[in-house]
């Protein structure tokens, strides 16, 4: 990877912009290219042999954009390591927040390097896509259901390996939306020695409840892990969260209330949320009242 420093690279990865998205995705050549081009640092893989294999570029207000990879070498991890690239250009631009226009497809790649999806699809160039924004070293506010789900979705896809939810109920309508649910059968089945440990502060509302978080629990028992909190002092606890062994949280100071505090990049304050989550979980009880359901 490197950025592009003369007309050389320039114009090779104009060649391959237009290779995929102009001949393969049927994108009007005349929207491919447009002014932010001048203005933008873009950055190029090139092989073994000096061909260009990826591509993309991000603007002066942190929009990342136009990022390609030759269809022969998709698959290689070569899109995350182009966008590692753009973010460490942003990073060296001093660009904290930066954001993207992702094609629906390629979600997955951006929620895993701490991208939040916002707002309604829209399409762009004839193809669907959803605005996505990253917050480097800060936080930001969860204001309803729709950006709770979006941020879950984030912090689930950007771990590693450790996620702990403290939470009173499984929060209905978050942990049984059908993208959330996706996101944990996704990680919990491609994470080597992932984990999901789940501290309830009602197990007894879940278990008349049921929610298709505990059937894939059951599903993947050596993954998910429920405890109950039992200390007077721990059920007393009024909050919720969700942490992630990547940097990321969303923290809700009434666990009744859908709003709070978020981030995918702020390492510090996540260790804090683990390390106050492991006394807790150390001290409570195992749902064995889950197992017994069959569900």
């Amino acid at each position: 990877m490197r950025l592009v420093a003369d007309a050389q690279d320039l114009a090779a990865a104009y060649a391959l912009r237009t290779c995929v998205f102009v001949e393969e995705q049927g994108v009007p050549a005349e929207l491919e290219r447009d002014a932010f081009d001048a203005l933008s640092r873009h950055v190029l893989a090139v092989d073994a042999e000096g061909d260009a294999v990826a591509t993309g570029r991000i603007a002066p207000d942190g929009r990342i954009g136009r990022l390609a990879v030759r269809a022969d070498r998709r698959g290689r991890g070569i899109g995350e390591a182009m966008l590692r690239a753009l973010l460490d250009a942003a990073r060296d631009a001093g660009l904290a927040t930066t954001y993207l226009h992702a094609q629906l497809q390629a979600m997955q790649l951006y929620a895993r390097a701490g991208f939040v999806a916002e707002g309604p699809r829209f399409e762009e160039a004839g193809i669907l896509h959803r605005t996505m924004r990253r917050h480097a070293g800060s936080a930001f506010a969860v204001d309803d259901m729709e950006a709770a789900v979006d941020t879950t979705v984030t912090l689930i896809a950007s771990a590693r390996r450790r996620l702990w939810l403290r939470t009173r109920d499984l929060d209905p309508g978050l942990f049984d939306h059908p993208d959330v649910l996706a996101a944990l059968r996704g990680f919990s089945t491609s994470a080597r020695g992932a984990s999901v440990r789940i501290l309830l502060q009602d197990p007894a509302t879940v278990q008349r409840r049921g929610t298709p978080l505990l059937a894939l629990a059951q599903r993947l028992p050596s993954v998910f892990e429920l405890r109950a909190a039992v200390d007077p002092v721990d059920r007393e606890f009024a909050g919720a969260f969700l942490v992630n062994d990547a940097g990321g949280f969303h923290v809700r100071t009434l666990g009744n209330r859908i709003d709070g505090e978020a981030a995918t990049d702020l390492s510090g304050r996540a260790r804090q949320l683990a390390q106050q989550f492991a006394p807790v979980w150390e001290r409570s009880r195992a749902c064995s009242e889950f197992r017994a359901l069959g569900i």
